[in-house]
């Protein structure tokens, strides 16, 4: 395809990659808030509660709406301005965590008000992240795809290196309060980056004469006609499944098998972050060749295998966690980006919004489905024991993953 034009084949802008600057730095600037006032969030139920359960409870609300919601953000993608619904997204996530700032301020801090903060994010994300998955088409050559749907992972890889050590000494320091303010200011700076941005706009005019629910199996029809399409992102839906719960569990496992602290537990967050920045930029680099199914596959090994070693480490074993949640991490990187690019390699763009939204809300509701699961499992038979279990399980989907034969068929397209 020519340089020409984009990875939806529309008219490429000469200033593309402006464009995308503007558009990622701003994201950049919000995600190192929003990753220091949730890292914050977490720390304050880890400490004032001490129960896998109630971290579990805290994820299922921050995930739960975006599976729910997702594809309605994805069909509003498709039938409205994306750039505008990002804007309206980040507003409205800025203006929950200002109000949320000012309610701490007053002395109101509770599970609650905490558990409201995470369902109203979510929402906004369930809108947001549709219509920038559908919008990264429009804007780059189709060589470079990849590349920029791994940006994502790479910002916020950097974005959770120093971001929760950074919520932690505004939460010590300065107050809760301070940390929310922040990511209020951070949502702007997302604002401004998208008002700086030209977007294209694409809209499915037959998408505003039909049902929800008719749009909806339009956007599935769109993604089920690939069936290795279908297998893979079932393949990462269980995937995610079986890994959401570690990311609720980490805090615990620091505080508790291994005796940890505030400033241990962000260390762990480091180290994913630092695993996740190593794998985005290998991946950025080399651009992922053209077995991105496969390396979905390797991927899924890679994270059972370093999960259920860390299930087996002594309880002085703190500084091997570290280095295994670094290993987990880089192969983390390698499945978003992929399975992204595989979708909106196979679907029409006038359909990307409703396939993003499917896509989001698949990831989406196994999360929460996961989390709920891992935590119980996790509050019956012990921190560690559930790791090594957890291991095993994504393990065995990893070795089962590439072997259908139309999943093979999407590295030979």
């Amino acid at each position: 395809m020519s340089e020409d034009v984009s990875a939806a084949g529309l008219p490429l802008a000469k200033n593309w990659l402006a464009i995308i600057a503007f558009i990622w730095a701003g994201q950049a600037v919000s995600m190192v808030t929003s990753y220091a006032a949730g890292y914050a969030v977490v720390w304050y139920v880890t400490e004032s509660t001490g129960s896998a359960l109630m971290l579990a409870i805290m994820n299922i609300c921050a995930l739960l709406p975006i599976g729910l919601l997702s594809p309605f953000g994805g069909l509003v993608a498709d039938r409205h301005n994306r750039k505008r619904i990002m804007i309206a997204a980040d507003g409205a996530v800025g203006l929950v965590s200002l109000a949320a700032a000012l309610l701490i301020l007053a002395g109101d801090v509770s599970i609650p008000l905490l558990l409201a903060i995470c369902l109203a994010r979510a929402v906004g994300q369930a809108f947001h992240s549709p219509a920038m998955m559908a919008a990264m088409p429009m804007l780059v050559p189709d060589k470079h795809l990849l590349r920029i749907n791994t940006l994502d992972q790479l910002l916020a890889s950097v974005a959770s290196i120093g971001a929760p050590a950074f919520g932690i000494f505004l939460y010590t320091t300065l107050g809760f309060s301070s940390v929310m303010f922040l990511d209020f200011a951070g949502a702007c700076v997302a604002i401004v980056g998208l008002l700086l941005a030209k977007i294209p706009t694409v809209v499915d005019a037959t998408a505003e004469h039909r049902s929800v629910l008719a749009n909806l199996r339009d956007g599935w029809r769109a993604v089920a006609k690939t069936r290795g399409l279908v297998l893979v992102i079932v393949t990462v839906t269980i995937g995610m499944t079986i890994f959401s719960p570690l990311s609720a569990v980490f805090p615990l496992m620091t505080f508790d098998h291994f005796g940890g602290d505030g400033y241990m537990a962000s260390l762990t967050e480091a180290a994913f972050g630092v695993g996740m920045l190593v794998g985005s930029g290998i991946l950025m680099a080399w651009g992922g060749g053209r077995r991105l199914a496969g390396l979905i596959a390797v991927a899924c090994v890679v994270v059972g295998a370093t999960t259920a070693a860390c299930g087996l480490l002594p309880s002085d074993g703190f500084a091997g966690f570290v280095a295994l949640v670094a290993i987990m991490a880089m192969a983390c990187a390698w499945f978003n980006g992929p399975t992204m690019t595989l979708v909106q390699r196979h679907v029409p763009d006038e359909k990307m919004g409703r396939a993003m939204g499917l896509l989001t809300a698949a990831m989406g509701l196994a999360s929460p489905v996961g989390i709920a699961l891992g935590g119980v499992l996790a509050e019956a038979i012990g921190i560690a024991p559930f790791f090594l279990v957890d291991g095993l399980a994504c393990l065995a989907l990893g070795l089962i993953a590439y072997l259908p034969r139309s999943v093979r068929a999407l590295d030979r397209g």
